[in-house]
């Protein structure tokens, strides 16, 4: 077990290495634009340390205008490691580094958590071409750590813990929210509904406490995450901005998305209800996480580079199968694709000599999508072959599944 260990430990060391050997040619030729496109070494950390005011120290939620697009821990975060900036020739660089260093900490960490929930698949993690590629884009790691702990204390029904947890995570980046409607089957698969109002009102009251003092001393700062991500459009790497660039139309893209959203929550139930006793609740809570989590990105008004690291550890967490590698790698392939294109895209928007068409940057979005989408299917159809006839979804089953939402009040 130690070795084993060990090996994960260098595994995610040598990726970390890795993605900053792909960092360092923006690092030392100082971020300049097109070049940080050109060389797919963008970052968020050095482009928001003076367009947010880190490298003044300003507090990220003090501007109405210009405070940061993240929930509050992450920007406590930002303003936090500016503080550790002691090289005044190069604090750029400086401040990059010493986020890095903290986000290369946290992936050792995650990748060993992740073997010891999943031990027969951890090694894919550090192994991921996309995550590799993605790893210091931004500050993610800091949430999907917390994600992870959060499963990592479910499977061990230290419930209390696991919501401290996901009230963290979702204090860092709201997308582990997603993670209360699984939760929420389970809990009621096993009859326990008294146990997940406990848990829910644990995970809300986390994320109040870290709020509330931000939301009341600086409302607007504190709202402009929240309002961004409601007004925007179709943005950069959706579904939506792919039909848009190839000219279709999208009207009404809100509720749309909510709209198709809620699809997918009833059918994923539904699929949850069909699997239920097939296999272990853990198992089928990771899949349930991890698909739900794919049909949230992808109905999403944007899809970052750095999503990849929100869903890989949750797909690796959902394997269960040997047979489910190739489907694995086959969408990573599609990721690390959609990953270089996106910054050659936005290369030949911002003037370099050479970039990617819009029309072919649209079509890397859908076969990104549709790579997730067989893993996804892949995934599915695991679950699903574990079922035995007798199990099969009826009328029956599901008014049992149901029935036992008041099993808790008993």
């Amino acid at each position: 077990m130690r070795t084993v260990s060990k090996s994960m430990v260098l595994l995610a060391v040598f990726a970390s290495l890795l993605s900053f050997v792909k960092f360092n040619h923006c690092r030392d030729a100082g971020w300049g634009t097109p070049d940080v496109y050109v060389h797919a070494c963008y970052s968020d950390i050095s482009a928001l340390y003076s367009d947010r005011g880190m490298n003044n120290h300003d507090f990220p939620y003090s501007s109405a205008t210009n405070s940061v697009e993240y929930p509050v821990i992450t920007g406590l975060i930002m303003w936090g490691t500016s503080y550790l900036v002691t090289d005044q020739t190069n604090p750029y660089r400086n401040y990059f580094d010493i986020n890095i260093a903290l986000l290369a900490l946290l992936f050792v960490g995650m990748v060993i958590t992740i073997y010891k929930i999943n031990p027969e698949f951890a090694y894919l993690l550090p192994l991921a071409p996309a995550v590799i590629a993605s790893l210091f884009i931004n500050w993610d790691l800091w949430a999907v750590l917390a994600s992870v702990a959060t499963l990592y204390y479910f499977k061990r029904e230290r419930y209390d813990l696991s919501a401290l947890f996901l009230g963290i995570a979702i204090a860092t980046k709201f997308f582990p929210i997603v993670f209360l409607f699984p939760i929420a089957l389970l809990f009621v698969k096993l009859g326990k509904l008294k146990d997940f109002l406990k848990y829910f009102l644990l995970t809300f009251t986390t994320w109040l406490i870290v709020n509330l003092p931000i939301a009341l001393t600086n409302y607007q700062g504190w709202s402009r995450f929240y309002k961004l991500n409601f007004t925007r459009e179709a943005d950069w790497g959706s579904i939506w901005y792919g039909i848009t660039a190839l000219g279709g139309k999208v009207a009404s893209l809100n509720y749309l998305s909510i709209l198709i959203s809620l699809i997918l929550i009833m059918g994923l139930a539904i699929f949850y209800i069909d699997i239920s006793e097939s296999r272990t609740h853990f198992q089928n809570l990771t899949l349930i996480i991890f698909l739900t989590m794919a049909a949230f990105t992808s109905v999403n008004k944007v899809y970052s580079p750095q999503y990849i690291l929100w869903l890989t550890p949750f797909a690796i967490l959902a394997m269960t199968n040997k047979k489910e590698r190739s489907a694995f790698w086959i969408w990573q392939g599609a990721e690390l694709i959609y990953h270089f294109a996106i910054w050659q895209y936005f290369a030949g928007f911002l003037g370099a000599k050479f970039g990617l068409p819009e029309n072919w940057y649209a079509l890397t979005i859908f076969i990104r999508i549709a790579a997730l989408l067989y893993f996804c299917l892949t995934l599915a159809r695991t679950a699903l072959a574990a079922r035995s006839t007798t199990q099969r979804l009826s009328r029956g089953s599901l008014l049992e599944f149901l029935s036992k939402a008041t099993d808790g009040y008993a």
